[in-house]
């Protein structure tokens, strides 16, 4: 590996380019088929669609990383090696190059091929899943793959794409235009407006002017097309714990399945700084990386992922589809039943002018994104739960002061106790309760103070502070559905199980085959554990109501692979990121 990769990816070596033995190399064999390719051949290149997972008989491979006028030098595989990473568990374009070094002898596995391997080969299907996630942080690590951002430090559409691209998983670069001389470059290489800044330009070599989220996932191949001609056995409205919980179990069950979100994979809990209280992490674990591994188990299980897409609409469909979801530009998906885990929106301050720094100095995510920009300087953050505490901790070992506002009396209330304590022992949080914020002041979008009011005595203070962090709860997410006639309570939390009468279980909503889980259901516990149990549990329904209403029966239990939907111990070690 390049020599930007991390210690710890260095030392994971052998995981990341296992030599597969004989044995091994014949299981993998019958997943796909022969192939060859002459000396200098370009077998994958970075920005297309890769054939798939390419087992090396014979011969050599270089595998290099595009960079800005070169290509840098990865690895060199050899026999019993094989070349790919996560993107081709799912046929999106690859980040890498690679190309024959002489006469090569290959099997290639496609997408489908490798995740029926994943699923009948356990052992060896550990094995390369193991080495296709850390070959995915080794490309995160170096910061040399994927798109490049350019545009001035700090700008709101920069940072705006960078956080997308980071909750995505995906490798990218960000270049200063003010300073860096490769981005200088490649503004006057495409005769760059700087008032058109920022831009993006894609591996596949075409440029973005501030594109929006779903274009520039289009662009790097993340989002694909919808088929409009397919029909589902069920599509989840969102990708956070709930939702991709429902995808895991639901897909290891035979369902077919789709996930849709307008944002990124992880909802809310994908960004909890460090999550630990979820059971089975006792050294804890970031809610990225938890969200990341769900993401990635999902899709070993064949779930489509469209990410980030829209639903617009949930309504009655015909031809084999119960149902329909308006999605994106004049899209559809149509399924047998649908899953509504559409979570909550982040809840707003009110203050008159926050939106003028949204983006550049208010923050709604506590990211090594974030952390950077605030480096040594004094933040504000508001919330008392426990991803405010969460987020503090995690600023602190990044930033020289921050001041916790909470409207409460104090913290106990409404955050865990280990939390509390370790924010106590932190000499660099000041907490401040019976608090709130009164007024921001700045220019150009970006923060220069912010005034707090004590509730109590009335006493105001004002403070030179250019970043506020808000964790002050959320919202359902439920407004999508108001043509939907799906029944809501007086908060907009989606109601569900014997207030509505359901014959199938307690998160069945007023629509037959449609369910709602996780935190838009009115009356789900707020955690995360608990989304996951209704994700698993909502499967169950499911089955029921599919068999009920003679679009599939009941899959039985043992039809499921034999360690198909193990959460082993190797599969926690392998996909950290």
């Amino acid at each position: 590996m390049a020599s930007s990769v991390s210690p710890t990816i260095a030392a994971r070596r052998d995981q990341m380019f296992p030599i597969l033995g004989d044995a091994d190399v014949e299981r993998m064999r019958r997943f796909g088929e022969a192939q060859t390719y002459a000396a200098g051949e370009p077998i994958v290149t970075a920005g297309e669609v890769s054939p798939g997972l390419i087992l090396i008989l014979s011969g050599k491979v270089d595998i290099t990383q595009a960079s800005i006028g070169s290509r840098e030098p990865i690895i060199t595989y050899g026999p019993g090696n094989f070349v790919g990473e996560l993107a081709q568990l799912s046929s999106r374009p690859s980040l890498v190059n690679a190309r024959a070094a002489g006469p090569v002898e290959a099997v290639v596995i496609p997408s489908q091929r490798l995740r029926d391997l994943m699923v009948q080969e356990a052992n060896l299907g550990e094995r390369v899943m193991r080495a296709l996630i850390l070959r995915r942080v080794g490309l995160l690590e170096s910061g040399i793959s994927g798109p490049i951002v350019i545009g001035p430090p700090g700008n709101g559409d920069v940072l705006r794409l960078q956080g997308f691209l980071a909750r995505s998983g995906q490798p990218h670069r960000a270049l200063d235009s003010d300073s860096d001389p490769c981005a200088k470059t490649l503004i006057e290489r495409f005769h760059v407006d700087p008032h058109h800044l920022p831009i993006v330009l894609c591996p596949s070599g075409k440029l973005l002017h501030n594109p929006g989220e779903s274009d520039l996932a289009r662009c790097i191949g993340l989002l694909q097309p919808v088929d409009a001609g397919k029909v589902y056995d069920v599509a989840i409205v969102g990708a956070g714990p709930a939702g991709l919980a429902a995808a895991v179990y639901a897909a290891s069950e035979g369902l077919s399945t789709i996930v849709l979100d307008c944002r990124a994979f992880g909802g809310q809990a994908g960004a909890s700084a460090r999550i630990e209280n979820y059971l089975g992490f006792p050294t804890g674990i970031t809610g990225m990386a938890l969200m990341a591994r769900a993401y990635n188990q999902a899709q070993k299980f064949g779930v489509e992922m469209v990410i980030p897409d829209e639903v617009k609409l949930l309504s009655a469909a015909g031809d084999g589809a119960r149902y329909q979801l308006a999605v994106g530009d004049g899209e559809t998906v149509r399924a047998r039943s649908v899953v509504i885990a559409s979570g909550a929106r982040y809840r707003r301050l009110d203050v008159a002018n926050l939106a003028e720094f949204e983006g550049t100095s208010v923050h709604y995510w506590a990211s090594p994104i974030e952390a950077r920009l605030c480096g040594g300087q004094e933040v504000a953050l508001v919330g008392a739960g426990n991803s405010a505490g969460q987020a503090a901790v995690y600023l602190a070992s990044h930033v020289g002061r921050v001041a916790l506002l909470a409207r409460g009396g104090s913290l106990e209330a409404s955050m865990s106790r280990y939390l509390v304590e370790r924010i106590r022992a932190q000499p660099n949080i000041e907490v401040l309760t019976g608090t709130e914020v009164e007024a921001l002041d700045g220019e150009a979008g970006n923060l220069a103070t912010v005034r707090w009011r004590d509730r109590s005595s009335g006493a105001v203070t004002t403070r030179p502070i250019r970043h506020l962090f808000l964790f002050i709860g959320a919202d359902p997410n439920t407004d999508w559905l108001a043509r939907s006639d799906v029944a809501l309570d007086a908060r907009g939390f989606i109601r569900t199980g014997s207030d509505m009468a359901s014959a199938h279980g307690m998160m069945e909503t007023n629509r037959s085959g449609v369910f709602a889980i996780g935190d838009v259901r009115s009356g789900s516990v707020k955690r995360v554990a608990a989304a996951v149990g209704e994700g698993a549990q909502v499967v169950a329904a499911l089955h029921a109501f599919l068999a009920r209403d003679g679009a599939q029966p009941v899959a039985p239990q043992n039809t499921i692979p034999k360690n198909g939907t193990r959460f082993s111990e190797q599969d926690h070690a392998s996909s950290e990121r």
